[in-house]
C-alpha cells in the first residue's frame, strides 16, 4: 500500500489517497488465461471488512485475497472473498497466494494463516521459477447431506453414484456422482433451485474412475455460479472417492475442472490415513502471474 496526494477542484486542494497493489494469477495451471483467476492484493493493510469485500465483489472473480502481517507463526495471514462472502479456507486461493509469496521470500515451504488455520504450501522449483505447490489442507469433517433429495432435482439428475454427503473443511461442498463424463458435461442446474437449498455453499459433481476424474463446480450462493477449479473441494473429493472404495487412500488422483467453462484446469489430491483416521490431505498444481494493477481509494 502506498499514499499519496492528488490536486482537485479549482483551488488545487489536497486530496488524501491510498494506493492497494494487487497480482492476478492463473491458478491450477500452467498456461496463461486458463485454470481460475485469482487477484492477491499483496499488502492489505489500511482496509477495513466492508472495503476487502467491495474490491473482490469489484474484480468479481471466484475468490479475491488480501495478505496481511501474521499473527501466529505462519510467513503471512490471507482473508479469502467471494464477490459476495468472505471464507475460513479455500484452495486456489491459498494455491495462488504461495505462488504469488514464495517468489520473492524464496521459500521452500510457505505457511499461510488462515481462518481455519496455518495451510502449509511446499513449493517445487526449476530455476528461480515456482512451477508446482502442493498444500496440506485441514481435514475435513462429513456427514450425510439432509437435502438430497432436492439438490438431486436442482441438479436435474436422478441418482448419485456415491452416497451425497457434506464435507467441512473450512470450505462446505456437497458431493455428487454422475455415471458419465457426457452426463457431467450435459448439466444445466436451476441456479435457482440450488440458492434455495440449506447448508449449501457448493455442489461438486464429479465423473470418472482410477486416478482420473472430471469435475464441475456450483456455488451461487457463494456468487460463483461456476468454478473454474476448486482447490478446497478437491481434497475432500479424494477423501470421498476412497472412503467409498473407488480409489484406495493414499493413491493421487488427477482432477480435471473448468473445461465445460472455457477455463481447463487440473488438480492433484491425494488422501492418507483411513476412513476411521485421516491423516493428512494434500492438493498440489501449478500457477502462473498473469498481470499486475493498483486501486486507488480515497
Amino acid at each position: 500500500m502506498t499514499d499519496d496526494h492528488e490536486a482537485h477542484g479549482p483551488e488545487h486542494s489536497l486530496r488524501f489517497v491510498r494506493t492497494f497493489r494487487y497480482v492476478v494469477a492463473d491458478v491450477f495451471t500452467d498456461a496463461p488465461l486458463a485454470g481460475n483467476p485469482l487477484a492477491v492484493f499483496t499488502d492489505g493493510r489500511g482496509l477495513d471488512d466492508e472495503e476487502m469485500q467491495k474490491l473482490a465483489r469489484e474484480l468479481n472473480l471466484s475468490e479475491t485475497v488480501f495478505v496481511l502481517p501474521p499473527e501466529s507463526g505462519g510467513h503471512a495471514r490471507i482473508r479469502i472473498f467471494t464477490p459476495a462472502v468472505e471464507l475460513p479456507f479455500a484452495g486456489h486461493p491459498t494455491l495462488g497466494s504461495a505462488f504469488v509469496l514464495g517468489g520473492p521470500l524464496q521459500l521452500l515451504e510457505i505457511q499461510l494463516e488462515t481462518l481455519a488455520g496455518i495451510v502449509p504450501v511446499a513449493l517445487e522449483r526449476e530455476g528461480d521459477r515456482i512451477v508446482f505447490g502442493r498444500m496440506s489442507q485441514p481435514l475435513p469433517k462429513w456427514e450425510p447431506y439432509a437435502e438430497a433429495d432436492a439438490l438431486l432435482a436442482a441438479l436435474g439428475v436422478g441418482r448419485s453414484e456415491l452416497p451425497v454427503e457434506h464435507y467441512d473443511n473450512g470450505a462446505e461442498f456437497v458431493y455428487v456422482g454422475l455415471g458419465s463424463v457426457e452426463e457431467l458435461t450435459a448439466l444445466r442446474p436451476d441456479v435457482g433451485a440450488l440458492l434455495d437449498l440449506p447448508g449449501l455453499l457448493g455442489a461438486y459433481c464429479f465423473a470418472g474412475e482410477g486416478a482420473q476424474w472430471r469435475t464441475r463446480m456450483f456455488a451461487p450462493g457463494g456468487g460463483v455460479t461456476e468454478d473454474p477449479a476448486t482447490g478446497s473441494a478437491a481434497g475432500p473429493f479424494a477423501v470421498h472417492l476412497a472412503r467409498h472404495g473407488r480409489i484406495g487412500f493414499g493413491d493421487e488422483i488427477e482432477i480435471t475442472q473448468g473445461v465445460e467453462i472455457g477455463r481447463p484446469s487440473t488438480l492433484f489430491a491425494r488422501a492418507d490415513g483411513t476412513a476411521e483416521q485421516l491423516e493428512r490431505v494434500e492438493v498440489g498444481g501449478s500457477a502462473v502471474i498473469v498481470a499486475r494493477g493498483e486501486f486507488r481509494l480515497p
